[in-house]
């Protein structure tokens, strides 16, 4: 059995940040960054909205460079999941099959992960195809893009996406929009929008990169095939939490809890601002000496560079909770 300070699950943005924060800081650390590490970032091409790369960084090098990072100050980098935990009491435990690791705090940072149409649209994750408007959209210059979906996600992305392309169209399964009546107002009045309602995305071609999609409304049955050059999918996030359900406390759509976001929510927690500031560890869960960072808590930005200030702030919770409990 192998014993460490801290044991960080998930090797993303904010998984990588703790590692460097809590290796220099002298703990022994252990990231399980899953078989794939590095996040949603590995799926992204250029990246150039994180800052120090004024040239911009192709996703999966930059994780790379994170990855090094942690491991230049010490943290030990495994590339296994997680699969079982047991979080109770002063020593955490976790699995990783029938091996078991121990530390005295754990943070998890395992991420979520886009909602897909599931018609092999993932094939062209950075060949046409995006999940983060906000991030792709000036790739997309003087182009012919489609959103899909319904909600204030694909609000946001269509309002990113008319500052750069020359056209986009939303694709909505439904005859009205779910999102805010403000974002809804926003979208349809302007003139570079156009909506297909009732309708959905059912077929996705091109090589080497997506060049056209096939589009069926659902009422009449009818199928239309549209040029593009990209396709935004926007029809929500899928947090990875399952290995923690029944262990720590997840919000209604199955994200992670933490002080932070208790304080911010009407929750039987009732956290003081002395819980919140003072005394206490905004990035905590639900149990002592576990916390959460990244997109497994933040349901709102989900940005590489808020994760990484996520994982910033959790390292430090960490390393405070640790010094108040030798």
């Amino acid at each position: 059995m192998t014993k460490y300070d801290v044991i960080v699950i998930g090797g993303g943005p904010s998984g990588y940040t703790s590692a460097i924060y809590l290796s220099r800081d002298t703990l022994s650390v252990l990231v399980l960054a899953g078989a794939q590490p590095g996040g949603q970032l590995i799926f992204t091409s250029e990246v150039e909205n994180f800052p120090g790369f004024s040239k911009g960084i192709m996703g999966p090098d930059l994780m790379t460079e994170m990855e090094t990072q942690a491991k230049r100050f010490g943290a030990e980098v495994m590339y296994s999941e997680a699969t079982k935990v047991d979080l109770t009491g002063e020593i955490k435990k976790v699995w990783v099959g029938e091996t078991v690791y121990e530390a005295r705090a754990v943070v998890v940072s395992t991420g979520a992960s886009s909602k897909m149409i599931g018609i092999g649209e993932e094939k062209y994750i950075g060949r046409g195809v995006s999940t983060c408007a906000v991030c792709d959209a000036a790739f997309f210059k003087n182009k012919k893009t489609f959103v899909v979906g319904g909600g204030d996600s694909a609000m946001e992305d269509t309002l990113a996406l008319v500052k750069f392309a020359d056209e986009v169209t939303v694709v909505h399964r439904r005859g009205e929009f779910r999102a805010s009546k403000i974002m809804q107002e926003r979208v349809l009045s302007n003139p570079k929008v156009k909506v297909l309602w009732n309708s959905e995305v059912i077929e996705v071609a091109g090589e080497p990169k997506l060049s056209s999609i096939k589009v069926k409304d659902v009422k009449t049955g009818k199928i239309t095939e549209h040029n593009l050059d990209g396709l935004f999918v926007a029809i929500g996030h899928v947090p990875t939490t399952k290995l923690f359900e029944g262990k720590l406390e997840l919000n209604e759509s199955g994200y992670l809890r933490t002080t932070m976001t208790a304080l911010m929510s009407d929750t039987k927690w009732r956290v003081s601002e002395k819980d919140m500031w003072l005394d206490g560890y905004p990035t905590m869960t639900s149990i002592e000496g576990v916390f959460g960072c990244g997109d497994v808590v933040d349901y709102r930005y989900r940005q590489a560079i808020t994760a990484a200030g996520m994982g910033c702030q959790a390292a430090l919770d960490t390393e405070k909770y640790l010094e108040n409990h030798k």
